[in-house]
């Protein structure tokens, strides 16, 4: 075949999936970490995990449906998500419409999933603060249902900050095959089948 194989371009990020969450150990399987939770799962089923250091996150190339994807994990903490994603999204040049960010939403119990196309940030300061960073709130999410709090009166903060119970984790994590799916169609250009498919 010679030296050079033409074909798939191997060289550019060509999309960015953002999995959301804080670091460090206090916060592993608390309910605002449903992100970092959802790409060590599509990460893990391709051998792969966020463990390299760049632009203040863990990340991990890999390639899906021909395109090659950055998988991000923000090191930042949840406020300053957006941080990492405008560094990233400057460097490769990515446009909001191929940065796919996967978060905890508390509107839902857990086991629901929405893919929305764009939108607000609905109060979550993840999304808050990637809108800010990159100019755009037109960028792709996939949001995973983490439990409605408890009474109305029960602190928000405290209430995405406590853990899962493991009967909640286990409904959580029964979605991840259906994100990562989810996943596949979107970077595809497939969102109208896969908002179709999974937003029941």
């Amino acid at each position: 075949m010679g030296l050079f194989a033409f074909g798939k371009k191997k060289n550019g990020v060509e999309y960015l999936v953002v999995g959301l969450g804080n670091p460090g150990k206090e916060y592993e399987n608390t309910r605002h970490n449903a992100g970092f939770l959802a790409v060590d799962y599509i990460l893990g089923k391709r051998n792969k995990a966020a463990e390299r250091l760049k632009y203040s996150a863990l990340t991990a190339q890999v390639e899906i449906n021909e395109k090659n994807v950055l998988f991000m994990k923000p090191q930042t903490f949840m406020n300053l998500s957006g941080n990492a994603v405008s560094q990233s999204a400057a460097f490769y040049k990515i446009p909001p419409e191929k940065i796919i960010v996967i978060s905890d939403d508390v509107s839902f119990n857990c086991g629901v999933m929405r893919i929305k196309r764009q939108g607000s940030h609905g109060g979550h300061n993840g999304l808050k603060s990637i809108s800010a960073s990159i100019g755009s709130t037109a960028f792709p999410r996939i949001k995973l249902g983490v439990g409605v709090k408890p009474n109305p009166d029960y602190d928000m903060a405290d209430w995405v900050l406590s853990k899962f119970t493991k009967s909640e984790l286990e409904a959580l994590s029964a979605n991840f095959d259906k994100v990562n799916s989810a996943l596949e169609l979107i970077i595809d250009g497939e969102m109208d089948k896969a908002m179709n498919l999974f937003n029941r």
